[in-house]
């Protein structure tokens, strides 16, 4: 199977150095982008990319706004949209999927659940 190249969107450095921690030890190729801002830019120079990790809060364009643009562009269609969330409360999930997030996983972030999303074992986690 090729390696999969996962964009990783957080405004955190630590949740970007452990995302990419574990995700390049299990083969992905990863590349990072610290705002919505930046992540449009490097999706659509960057079609390698198939998953993007999308961090829902924060400061320059949050994730509801990031994945409302990425999907109404028809060259990043082949992007898998997972949104990433410390937000757990009732009515957090629908909301993400709502605004055309592919997936849906809270933080801190359960490695077994994420590597089952990504492999596609596991839609729309409960």
């Amino acid at each position: 199977m090729e390696e999969q190249k996962i964009l990783i969107v957080d405004d955190d450095d630590r949740n970007i150095f452990a995302l990419k921690a574990v995700l390049t030890s299990r083969r992905f190729r990863c590349v990072v982008a610290s705002g919505g801002l930046q992540a449009l830019q490097l999706l659509k120079q960057d079609l390698e990319v198939t998953i993007a990790l999308i961090d829902m809060m924060m400061p320059d364009m949050d994730g509801y706004e990031l994945i409302g643009i990425v999907k109404k562009i028809p060259s990043l269609n082949h992007v898998r949209l997972i949104a990433v969330t410390a937000q757990a409360m009732a009515g957090d999930k629908e909301k993400c999927l709502a605004a055309g997030a592919d997936d849906y996983i809270v933080k801190p972030v359960d490695v077994d659940l994420l590597l089952e999303i990504l492999n596609g074992q596991v839609k729309q986690q409960p």
